[in-house]
């Protein structure tokens, strides 16, 4: 058999296994979304199963004898065809030594875990979640420890399934740099800055002007209604099942209506990416492709490098007083966008200033690194994670539903969080590059977001599933890596917002 003729087998396949794939996103989006209380533990259940026949397809020999001829073979492929099969066996290669005991009792785990921690945050009782959580690290490590390759540690290896050639000494590297930089500049405005205006904040906005305005953010942003859907959840997040079926959720709250401004443009980053990928990158199962990092750059790029910018507030700052029914008639367009740009150390991670965000993430990298590879027990969480907040923000923590238990994130596994702080950094690193081409926010002031996003079509969407992080940035602005660029713009930022 050809190369050729293995491909067009191999994708005959996939086909099939896409479909599974597909219907176990859409009953986790129901369990998120929609589900009632009492369904979502048997919904649960039916995920763990659609994941097990899902298993019996990526590991039966027929599949798999496939994918490993194909991947010997690989330089007779077409480039894009190429980058699919060393995807597709990337994955493979992390699970392929599963039994399908493991399988089962791995997903079904991390299916009841959801369901666990939504009832924990809820009731506010870290012990319901905690057993959940040791279980989830003692399943991963063994998870890992099935591998052909070998790791320097558990850790590195989970960092390196979400960031590719990411792992702990380069973390450490960069969030000490972070750390170095960010938490003097916090404490410098604590200390010597008086607040900024922000009593308007809370004015409360009934839900559906809330909804109203998420639809006119994005359709700023481009999207088109045909192939989007906006729900809400508790934890909101963005997924696709296709360029034609993108998902975006939001949580509103009556008494926060600029939380959801930035929440919306920030999913619908993650959306923009998800349908604006090259037409042949489905066609040839290279989509989708592009890690957490990645997308995390471009849903924070919107909703900070584009949401927060001034020239943005200026844009959208009568609609939000339209929007307010005359709540905001006190409120200069000045105070708004000081308000919204506003460095003060919080709780809640989602609704993190921009310049503090990156601490939270540290935070729970500290945290994980720990969990995993340092022995720290599940019980002893909430107690680091609290003298973390006070040490590094100065920020007492009430309770655990506003503490460790807030991210829905360890329901799933451990590794994502650094994501969101690389995505800072790569989106700063990326604006970089844009403003060379045109003056950004000169369009951005004019509410132009049609600009951005065509040239993230042309450089960068067009990039990100076909390589790694690394090349992928040095592919869109010639240099690797370099987080000066984001601790730059944080600096000038906000030493100009705060007269430093």
């Amino acid at each position: 058999m050809t190369v050729a003729e293995q491909w067009k087998k191999l994708t005959k396949l996939l086909e099939e296994i896409k479909v599974y794939e597909r219907c176990l996103g859409k009953v986790d989006f129901d369990m998120e979304c929609c589900a009632p209380e009492d369904g979502i533990e048997p919904a649960g259940r039916d995920s763990a199963i659609l994941a097990q026949h899902l298993y019996e397809l990526t590991h039966a020999p027929v599949y798999t004898e496939l994918l490993e001829a194909l991947y010997a073979g690989k330089k007779e492929l077409e480039p894009l065809q190429c980058s699919a099969v060393e995807h597709l066996y990337r994955s493979y290669s992390l699970e392929k030594n599963f039994t399908p005991e493991f399988n089962l009792e791995f997903n079904t785990a991390l299916s009841a875990a959801y369901g666990t921690w939504l009832k924990a945050k809820k009731e506010n009782n870290f012990a319901l979640f905690e057993p959940c959580l040791d279980q989830i690290i003692s399943l991963q490590r063994k998870a890992v420890a099935t591998r052909d390759r070998k790791y320097t540690s558990a850790y590195d290896a989970m960092l390196d399934d979400y960031e590719e050639g990411t792992d702990i000494e380069s973390l450490d590297r960069f969030f000490d740099a972070i750390k170095q930089r960010v938490i003097p500049l916090v404490r410098k405005i604590a200390d010597e800055r008086p607040a900024f205006r922000d009593d308007f904040m809370s004015r409360p906005c009934p839900i559906p002007k809330q909804e109203a305005f998420s639809r006119f953010l994005l359709d700023t942003e481009g999207h088109q209604w045909s192939n989007l859907v906006l729900m809400t959840t508790e934890h909101p997040f963005t997924t696709s099942f296709g360029k034609n079926d993108v998902r975006v959720t939001t949580h509103y709250y009556e008494d926060s209506f600029v939380s959801n401004i930035f929440t919306t443009l920030h999913e619908g980053g993650h959306a923009l990416f998800m349908c604006g990928e090259p037409d042949e990158f489905y066609e040839n199962y290279a989509n989708d492709n592009m890690s957490n990092g990645m997308h995390e750059c471009i849903s924070r790029f919107f909703e900070n490098y584009i949401g927060r910018s001034r020239a943005f507030a200026g844009y959208i700052y009568p609609k939000v007083c339209e929007a307010m029914d005359g709540a905001f008639s006190d409120v200069t367009e000045e105070e708004f966008y000081r308000a919204i740009n506003a460095a003060k150390p919080s709780l809640i991670r989602t609704d993190a200033d921009e310049l503090t965000y990156s601490i939270h993430i540290v935070i729970r990298y500290e945290i994980e690194k720990m969990m995993v590879n340092g022995g720290l027990k599940a019980k002893d969480v909430p107690e680091i994670w609290n003298r973390k907040y006070k040490e590094y923000l100065g920020v007492d923590v009430p309770d655990d539903s506003r503490g460790c238990l807030q991210d829905v994130h360890w329901s799933g596994g451990f590794g994502y969080f650094p994501s969101y702080a690389l995505g800072n950094a790569y989106g700063a690193q990326i604006l970089r590059r844009m403003q060379k081409d045109f003056d950004v926010y000169a369009e951005v002031a004019k509410g132009n977001l049609k600009a951005v996003t065509e040239w993230l079509q042309r450089n960068v969407f067009n990039l990100a599933s076909i390589n790694t992080p690394d090349q992928w940035l040095k592919k869109i602005t010639g240099e690797p890596l370099n987080v000066n660029y984001y601790l730059d713009y944080l600096e000038e930022k906000f030493s100009g917002l705060y007269d430093l």
